[in-house]
């Protein structure tokens, strides 16, 4: 695959729960073929360059899905506004929310979505999936049970 069509399966896979850009996906990739994890393959159409994992690359990644998967580290740029809320304009907050609850209520149902059209032999992706519609729903019932005059200011 080249570096545009590792981000773009990326974000089909995991785009929902972990960010990845396409400067990242690029460095990564200078990184692994560095350390012969990747091959280079011929640069192709418009200059694209493919990439085939090595059987050392198959050998860290068998590696590195092996381990314990670190701490969660939450970083909800929502809350940081929100905990610094009174610096803004009157009626900004409100807009604010108004604006991601939508958001989150638009994810929601993509998810939604995506659960009626999965097979269901597909466990992993699955309660994956699963995840993001129970926090997303958290999320829309967090919303709902803020101070009515944070969404109404």
């Amino acid at each position: 695959m080249t570096g545009w069509d590792l981000h773009a399966t990326a974000e089909v896979c995991i785009g929902g729960f972990w960010t990845v850009t396409r400067s990242q996906v690029y460095r990564e990739l200078a990184a692994l073929a560095k350390r012969g994890l990747i091959a280079e393959g011929d640069v192709g159409v418009r200059a694209q360059k493919p990439f085939t994992i090595t059987a050392g690359g198959r050998a860290a990644f068998a590696h590195w899905i092996d381990r314990e998967p670190g701490e969660a580290n939450i970083r909800h740029p929502l809350l940081l506004t929100m905990a610094f809320a009174e610096h803004l304009e009157p009626g900004r907050l409100a807009a604010i929310l108004v604006a991601h609850r939508r958001r989150h209520a638009e994810t929601l149902a993509e998810y939604l979505a995506q659960r009626a059209a999965s097979a269901e032999n597909a466990v992993f992706d699955l309660a994956t999936l699963d995840f993001g519609i129970r926090y997303e729903q958290a999320t829309l019932d967090w919303f709902d049970a803020l101070p009515a005059e944070m969404s109404s200011e």
